[in-house]
């Protein structure tokens, strides 16, 4: 498999982890002061339909995500809510991790939350403190002087910061030496969470926790590290600075992966702007396996425009995949002098393309793309195949879809639908269209989805 490397600008092959080890992925968390909205979303259902693939693949791999619970926009929204902005934390990562299972995105081997790494944190700003990359601004700070790390800008190839740029307010002091110094651990302040340091009492810059909570799980090195793009500078350009500048060895990561932005309507979906949609809220009007269809349909490098009518466009294509797959589930009891037999090799030449589309830089829409050719050609015979050429497609399709984590179709019918699908039948061979056409809607109306075909009626649920 080949992975594009943020790092090198170019396709390279996924990394090799040290002899005995997993393949070790670390990326970016959230900050927990508000909702997760869809384009934080996008993000970690990115990393878990690729970590569920190369699991897939019989890939060993440990997913550490960091949980940012502390950080300025917490201190601020806390003091909004009259709370402390431990317990504000605490009531967003509950809400984070349910709204992750609604998702279904599950695939992180651990969380880490930033609190419980203090003391990790103080040994990496005392090592770059002793070693000279770090500075003392009093009454504010200890600050990163990005002039003594050369290789600054190495990951976003510039040092100056844009306006859509993530940063923090305690960055921000007059009185660093070079504009682009950060913060690494802000000295003590009435009302903020403060815990004791050698350097002085306080709390943690944004950038810092990473790289200590990497190194506390992974060391000082190790394979991916990935997170959205608005992320890349200066946040990981930071990390980079820091841990190098620590450790003294690198590549720090030897590869990184960025996913593209999540626009509204063509303008970047963000909790500053207010044109945000709750990942919470998208799953009361659509199915997890739409939302993961709607990021998947889109290459993870690219930026996607949510508007419902993706949303609802995605859902009608989900359904037609659900359709396609019950209708394989049914085929094979046509007539032997009826019956066709799909070309040979044809599934599996289907599971190499769908294979080499993922391991040619996580190409999901050129997966799926193989999936519709697939089905295009497969549906006229739909209801002449061989039961065995059926069950085959069905099992081929099942699994390429299982491997990037969309949950198994339903097949199981309720005894009281199945009756009411018997009477029914009962009632079209008498000609009571009518009364026949009322069961339908009756049969429809709680759940499932009614077609009359050339091997009798094919009922299932609605995805």
């Amino acid at each position: 498999m080949h992975i594009y490397n943020t790092l090198s600008g170019k396709k390279e092959p996924l990394p090799k982890p040290p002899r005995g080890k997993p393949l070790r992925l670390f990326v970016c968390g959230p900050t927990v002061y508000d909702m997760l909205h869809i384009g934080n979303a996008r993000t970690y259902l990115v990393f878990d339909a690729l970590v569920r693939f190369l699991r897939s693949q019989k890939l060993h791999i440990e997913y550490l995500q960091n949980i940012t619970d502390l950080d300025d926009k917490i201190i601020a929204r806390a003091r909004e809510e009259k709370t402390t902005s431990e317990v504000l934390a605490k009531q967003f990562t509950k809400i984070y991790r349910e709204d992750m299972a609604r998702a279904g995105i599950s695939s992180v081997t651990r969380y880490a939350p930033a609190t419980k790494y203090i003391p990790g944190i103080v040994r990496q700003v005392t090592t770059l403190i002793t070693k000279g990359y770090a500075y003392t601004i009093p009454h504010d700070g200890i600050y990163f002087e990005i002039s003594k790390f050369p290789r600054y800008g190495q990951l976003a190839r510039r040092t100056a910061l844009d306006a859509e740029d993530g940063t923090s307010r305690i960055d921000e002091s007059d009185l660093k030496r070079g504009k682009g110094d950060f913060c690494l651990w802000k000295f003590e302040h009435p009302g903020e969470p403060s815990w004791p340091a050698p350097f002085g009492n306080g709390r943690p810059g944004w950038h810092i926790e990473d790289t200590a909570i990497s190194e506390s799980h992974f060391g000082p090195q190790y394979e991916i590290h990935g997170a959205g793009v608005d992320l890349k500078f200066p946040h990981h350009e930071a990390e980079i600075a820091q841990q190098e500048a620590a450790s003294g060895k690198r590549p720090f990561v030897k590869l990184w992966m960025h996913v593209g932005a999540l626009l509204a309507n063509g303008k970047k979906m963000s909790k500053s702007l207010h044109n945000f949609v709750p990942i919470r809220t998208f799953l009361t009007q659509h199915s997890p396996d739409t939302f993961r269809l709607m990021v998947l349909r889109h290459h993870y490098r690219s930026p996607l425009n949510y508007t419902d009518e993706l949303a609802e466009e995605t859902a009608r294509m989900l359904g037609n995949i659900h359709a396609f797959l019950h209708k394989l589930r049914f085929a094979g009891s046509a007539p032997r002098e009826r019956i066709k037999k799909i070309p040979r090799g044809r599934i599996t030449e289907f599971k190499k393309s769908f294979l080499a589309a993922l391991e040619d830089d996580f190409n999901t829409p050129e997966a799926f793309g193989s999936l519709f050719i697939l089905m295009n050609e497969l549906q006229p015979l739909i209801y002449v195949l061989a039961k065995k050429d059926a069950r085959e497609a069905l099992m081929a399709i099942e699994s390429s879809l299982a491997s990037l984590g969309f949950f198994p179709i339903r097949a199981r019918i309720k005894r009281e639908i199945r009756g009411l699908i018997t009477e029914r039948e009962s009632l079209r061979a008498n000609q009571q269209f009518i009364q026949a056409d009322g069961l339908r809607k009756r049969i429809e109306s709680v759940g499932y989805v009614v077609e009359d075909t050339p091997l009798g009626p094919l009922v299932f649920p609605k995805p």
